[in-house]
C-alpha cells in the first residue's frame, strides 16, 4: 500500500489529493513556490518543501526539483493533479527510474496521448472518429496560412502538447492564422515547454462533451459516463455538467465504447478523459483528444456515480483491480460545476490579482431542497491571488435529482458565494444560471460569444425585479434610519423623526414609494399601488442576507457605500439612493461629471508583465494593429490599436510588471 504521497501541484487540486489521501490514512507531502508559501495546500499537508521562485517554469515544472522533493520526504508516490507535470511522460519516466509510484497512467500512454498529432493517428487506427485537418507539424506562419487556406476557415490552432485553453486560437482568415500561430506557440512553449503545433478544422455549432474513462492494470477499462463542458470561454471551460442534456443512450454508449477502446489501444490504466467535438446538427461526434490525467470538473461525474476518482487512482496505481463492471456504473441525479475565476467579467474578463479580503463560500452539504454542494478551492479570506498561476479560485458544484433542480441550487449558491478585493465571475456564472437558453440546454462552445456579444454588463433587473430590488433598498434604508434614531436618542436625549415617503434610483429606474411598519415588517407601496411586504434580520454589517419579499426569497449581498447601498442578486448589480422626494429632487439638477479622456493613451488593462511592444516613438500605427503584448496567468493578450496615429511616447518596458490602468504609450 502506498504510504506517503507527494502532490506535485498547488491550489485546489492539491487541496482535493490531500482529502482523500487523508481520509485512507496516507501521509501527505506539499511543494510550493516563493508565491505560495502561505497556500492552503502547504498548511493542510503533513509536510511542505519549499521548491523555487514563483514562475511555474523555475519551480512546479522543474522535474529536478520535484524529484530532490521527493527524495527528501521519503514519499512512495506522487499524485500529479493536473496541468503543470501531469501528463509529461519524462516526469513519470523518472519517478519510475527512483522507484517511486507515479499516480496516473502509464509512460507509453502519456507520450501518445500526450501529443495531439499521434493520438488522432492512434484513435483513427482504433476506429475513432477524427476531426479532418493537417496532423503534421507547423514550422512558421506563413506555412499555417496556406494550410489553413487548404482546410478552409474557419481553423483551429493548437498545441501538440497542450491542454486547458493554453495554446489554443480559432482563426477566421489569413490575418488571424498568422497572428493566432505566433500567439498560440509563445503560449505552448511557455506552458509546457513544447513550442509544435498542429490545426484542425473547426466545427461549427459544436458541442464539447467528453467520457470519463479508468482502468486498471490488469486490463480493465470502464467508461463513467460524460460531462457537458460546452460554455467556454478563450477555449476554456467555465460551467460543466454531468450527464449532458444532449445525448441519448444510444450516443452514450457509441462514445464511452469509442473511448474505451482508444483507452485499451494504448494499454491504458488510470483516470483518463476522452474529449469529443459533437456536431449539434448532425449529431456526429469527432474525437478532439485525451487528457492522460485527472480533469478538473471531475467532481460531476463523482457526485453523478458515487465514485471518488482520486481513491480510484490510488488504488490503481496499488495494483488494485477495478472492484465494479462495467453494468455497476449509473448515472444518479444531475450534478453541475461553475469554475470561480479571479477575472473581471466587465473588463472583458481580463485577469485580477490581490488580497481576498472576503472568501466566503456556502455551506457545503445537503440543502434544505434536497440538493447536494461541494466547493472545491484551494484559497482562504485573507490569501493572496498571484499572477504566476491559472485565475481559478474555486469550483463551486450543486448535485440535484434533476437539471433543473441542480441549476437552481446553482443559482442560490452563487448568491450565497462572497467574494471581495479581487475582480471575479460570480455575477457573470449566476447571469448564465438563469439565462432561458442555458435552462433549455441550448449549448455550443460559442454560447458566450452569441450570448455576450458585446461582453458582460451585468443582468439590467426587469420591472418585476427591479421593484423587489427597490423594496429591500427602502427596507436597508429604514434600519439605518432607526438606528441612527436610537444611537442619537440614546447620546443626544432625543429621537429623530425617520420620514416615511421616499424616492428610490438605480440604473434607469425610480420608483416612489411609502412605508409602513406592520408587526415588525415592512410595507413599501409604490406610486400606482402596488405594494410588497419586506422581512428580513438584516443588520448593519452584514454582507449578505435573506430578504423575503411578497412571496419570493432573494439571497442578496449588501454594502453600504456612503449613502448608497449596493445590492448584488442573480448577475445584477445596482447602487441604489434612497431619498426623500425633496433631496430627490434637487439631486436631479446635479451636473454628471464627465469621464477623463483616455482616448489617446494605451493603458495596460490588466495586471501582467509587459512580454512584447512592436511600436516605438514615431510609428505610425492602423487600426486593429497590434501595439504589445501583456502575459498573465499564463495567458497571452494582444493589445491593439482602435484607430490609426503616431506614438508620442513609451512609459513602459519589456519585461516589466504592470498594474491595471498603468501608462504603456501615448499617441500624439
Amino acid at each position: 500500500m502506498i504510504k506517503k504521497i507527494l502532490i506535485a501541484n498547488r491550489g485546489e487540486i492539491a487541496c482535493r489529493v490531500i482529502k482523500t489521501a487523508k481520509r485512507l490514512g496516507i501521509s501527505t507531502v506539499a511543494v510550493y513556490s516563493d508565491a505560495d508559501r502561505n497556500a492552503l495546500h502547504v498548511s493542510m499537508a503533513d509536510e511542505a518543501v519549499h521548491i523555487g521562485p514563483s514562475p511555474s517554469n523555475q519551480s512546479y515544472i522543474v522535474i529536478d526539483r520535484i524529484i530532490d522533493a521527493v527524495r527528501k520526504t521519503g514519499a512512495d508516490a506522487v499524485h500529479p493533479g493536473y496541468g503543470f507535470l501531469s501528463e509529461n511522460a519524462h516526469f513519470a519516466a523518472a519517478l519510475e527510474r527512483e522507484g517511486v509510484i507515479f499516480i496516473g497512467p502509464p509512460v507509453g500512454a502519456i507520450e501518445a496521448m500526450g501529443d495531439k498529432i499521434t493520438s488522432k493517428q492512434l484513435a483513427a487506427r482504433a476506429g475513432v472518429s477524427t476531426v479532418p485537418g493537417h496532423m503534421g507539424l507547423i514550422e512558421n506562419a506563413e506555412e499555417a496560412v496556406l494550410i489553413a487556406n487548404e482546410i478552409g476557415y474557419p481553423v483551429m490552432i493548437k498545441a501538440s502538447a497542450g491542454g486547458g485553453g493554453k495554446g489554443m486560437r480559432i482563426a477566421h482568415n489569413a490575418d488571424e492564422a498568422r497572428e493566432g500561430f505566433q500567439a498560440s506557440r509563445n503560449e505552448a512553449k511557455n506552458s509546457f515547454g513544447d513550442d509544435r503545433i498542429f490545426m484542425e478544422k473547426f466545427i461549427t455549432e459544436p458541442r464539447h462533451i467528453e467520457i470519463q474513462v479508468l482502468g486498471d492494470k490488469h486490463g480493465t477499462v470502464h467508461y463513467l459516463g460524460e460531462r457537458e463542458c460546452s460554455i467556454q470561454r478563450r477555449n476554456q471551460k467555465v460551467i460543466e455538467e454531468a450527464p449532458s442534456p444532449f445525448l441519448d443512450e444510444a450516443t452514450r454508449k457509441a462514445m464511452g465504447e469509442q473511448a474505451v477502446a482508444l483507452a485499451r489501444a494504448v494499454g491504458y490504466h488510470s483516470a483518463g478523459t476522452v474529449e469529443f467535438i459533437v456536431d449539434g446538427k448532425q449529431n456526429k461526434f469527432y474525437f478532439l483528444e485525451m487528457n492522460t490525467r485527472l480533469q478538473v470538473e471531475h467532481p460531476v461525474t463523482e457526485l453523478v456515480t458515487g465514485l471518488d476518482l482520486v481513491e480510484e487512482m490510488i488504488k490503481v496505481a496499488s495494483g488494485e483491480p477495478l472492484s465494479f463492471g462495467q453494468a455497476d456504473v449509473k448515472l444518479n441525479g444531475w450534478a453541475i460545476e461553475s469554475r470561480l475565476y479571479a477575472e473581471d467579467p466587465y473588463r472583458n474578463f481580463l485577469p485580477s490579482i490581490g488580497r481576498l479580503t472576503r472568501y466566503r463560500p456556502p455551506v457545503e452539504g445537503p440543502t434544505s431542497a434536497g440538493a447536494i454542494l461541494r466547493n472545491d478551492t484551494g484559497v482562504y479570506e485573507g490569501g493572496e491571488i498571484s499572477m504566476y498561476y491559472d485565475p481559478m479560485v474555486a469550483k463551486l458544484c450543486a448535485w440535484a435529482p434533476s437539471r433543473k433542480e441542480a441549476i437552481d441550487a446553482m443559482s442560490d449558491a452563487l448568491d450565497d458565494f462572497e467574494v471581495e478585493g479581487i475582480g471575479h465571475n460570480l455575477p457573470f456564472l449566476s447571469a448564465v444560471m438563469n439565462q432561458e437558453r442555458f435552462r433549455s440546454g441550448q449549448l455550443t462552445t460559442g454560447y458566450i460569444a452569441e450570448e455576450f456579444p458585446e461582453g458582460f454588463h451585468g443582468v439590467e433587473p426587469d420591472q418585476a425585479s427591479a421593484r423587489k430590488l427597490a423594496a429591500i433598498a427602502v427596507t436597508i434604508n429604514q434600519v439605518v434610519q432607526r438606528r441612527a434614531a436610537d444611537i442619537s436618542g440614546t447620546i443626544g436625549n432625543h429621537r429623530r423623526k425617520i420620514g416615511r415617503d421616499w424616492v428610490v434610483g438605480f440604473s434607469q429606474w425610480r420608483f416612489e414609494t411609502s412605508v409602513e411598519s406592520m408587526d415588525g415588517d415592512l410595507n413599501v407601496s409604490f406610486a400606482g399601488g402596488d405594494m410588497l411586504r419586506v422581512k428580513t434580520d438584516w443588520l448593519p454589517g452584514k454582507t449578505h442576507c435573506a430578504f423575503s419579499v411578497g412571496s419570493d426569497i432573494l439571497g442578496v449581498k449588501v454594502d453600504l457605500v456612503g449613502s448608497a447601498i449596493r445590492l448584488r442578486w442573480r448577475g445584477t448589480e445596482i447602487v441604489a439612493r434612497v431619498r426623500s422626494p425633496r433631496v430627490a429632487e434637487l439631486a436631479r439638477l446635479m451636473p454628471v461629471k464627465a469621464a477623463a479622456d483616455t482616448s489617446k493613451l494605451l493603458l495596460c488593462p490588466m495586471p501582467g508583465v509587459l512580454t512584447s511592444l512592436t511600436v516605438e516613438v514615431g510609428s505610425v500605427v492602423e487600426a486593429g494593429q497590434t501595439l504589445a503584448v501583456v502575459e498573465a496567468m499564463k495567458m497571452e493578450n494582444a493589445l491593439k490599436a482602435e484607430r490609426k496615429g503616431v506614438v508620442k511616447r513609451i512609459e513602459a518596458k519589456v519585461g516589466h510588471s504592470l498594474a491595471v490602468d498603468e501608462l504603456i504609450l501615448e499617441f500624439e
